[in-house]
């Protein structure tokens, strides 16, 4: 019996900023995993799709003590089947920042 396993290469594709936008991530269907940081000091609601809103949301991220000091909630999705689909956020006055991982072509070693 042969074993065989499938790697790729993975890359950081985004650059990480501090954003206000509603769409956190484009669709993406080489992506391995993305990383969202809520930078404000308001919860940040997420939606894994189009159009979030503070009643329409996957997930919320705990808002941070000040702007930018580090202590808001993230989430981090790297394992398992990834989401490849558009990410979108909304809340009150948002600052987060958000990147992903792209895959490119996979090859096969035996």
């Amino acid at each position: 019996m042969t074993l065989s396993a499938v790697i790729g290469h993975v890359e950081a594709t985004s650059t990480p900023s501090i954003a206000s936008a509603a769409t956190a991530i484009a669709a993406n269907k080489n992506r391995a995993g993305f990383y969202i940081q809520n930078l404000g000091q308001n919860p940040l609601f997420v939606r894994e799709g189009a159009s979030a809103s503070t009643t329409v949301f996957n997930y919320v991220l705990a808002a941070g003590t000040a702007n930018d000091d580090g202590t808001g909630g993230s989430m981090a999705h790297f394992v398992g089947d990834i989401y490849e689909g558009i990410v979108t956020i909304a809340g009150t006055a948002p600052r987060y920042v958000a990147w992903e991982y792209v895959e490119d072509a996979p090859r096969q070693i035996l």
